[in-house]
């Protein structure tokens, strides 16, 4: 049996060293409303501009998102964070300082033009600063912040490789840049910093003890 053809919308990237005309593509895509699908520590994630309603639109739609599930967003410096968010704690900025960039999503109460589908109507936002070389460079390469949903339809599992994401993301997507196979395992940390004590949201990557010896 002959192999199947790799879709046209799949480019390989380097996962330490991704190449810059990979990135270029990848911008582009993102500055015209599209949805990219990148490799991140553990699993595949979905990209586009997260200040344009229209991109996080087809993010919702892609994976067939219940419209209450909120989507973090990632960023390129803390500097992206101020205009994003009403306030940044002392306490988010020791977490900032200690662990990003990495695996730790911080909540925050979101400003007051934040696309409300972006946060659910919540009023509140998850941030992180990537540190996977590739989620890095491709929000570096961006004058916005990007999604960082993984890429999977709705309650299903993430994908630690790309031939594993479902038909309809691949055909709908309007590209994927392909590491090979992640290392899979736990999500990033998620702790919640918009009103009183920090909260620990979700479980993952950082041990709660990092989160609590860190805040004192």
């Amino acid at each position: 049996m002959s192999e199947q053809p790799q879709p046209l919308n799949i480019l390989r990237v380097n996962t330490l060293c991704p190449e810059d005309s990979v990135i270029q593509k990848a911008k582009n895509r993102l500055v015209q409303h599209g949805v990219v699908i990148f490799p991140a520590h553990c699993l595949y994630g979905v990209a586009a501009n997260a200040l344009d309603p229209r991109a996080v639109e087809r993010v919702f739609l892609l994976k067939q998102r219940p419209k209450n599930n909120p989507l973090l967003v990632l960023v390129k410096d803390l500097d992206s964070i101020s205009p994003m968010v009403k306030s940044i704690p002392d306490p988010a900025k020791r977490l900032m300082e200690n662990f990003w960039p990495g695996r730790l999503t911080i909540v925050f109460e979101a400003a007051d033009h934040i696309c409300p589908l972006l946060t659910a109507q919540t009023g509140k936002i998850g941030i992180r600063l990537p540190g996977h070389p590739v989620a890095r460079a491709l929000v570096e390469a961006v004058d916005f912040p990007v999604t960082g949903t993984s890429a999977n339809l709705s309650g299903e599992p993430g994908c630690t490789q790309t031939c594993a994401l479902d038909p309809s993301i691949i055909t709908n997507a309007d590209l994927i840049l392909d590491a090979g196979r992640l290392q899979g395992g736990a999500g990033s940390t998620i702790v919640d910093v918009s009103a009183g004590p920090v909260k620990i949201l979700r479980h993952g990557s950082i041990p709660a003890r990092q989160i609590l010896a860190c805040l004192g």
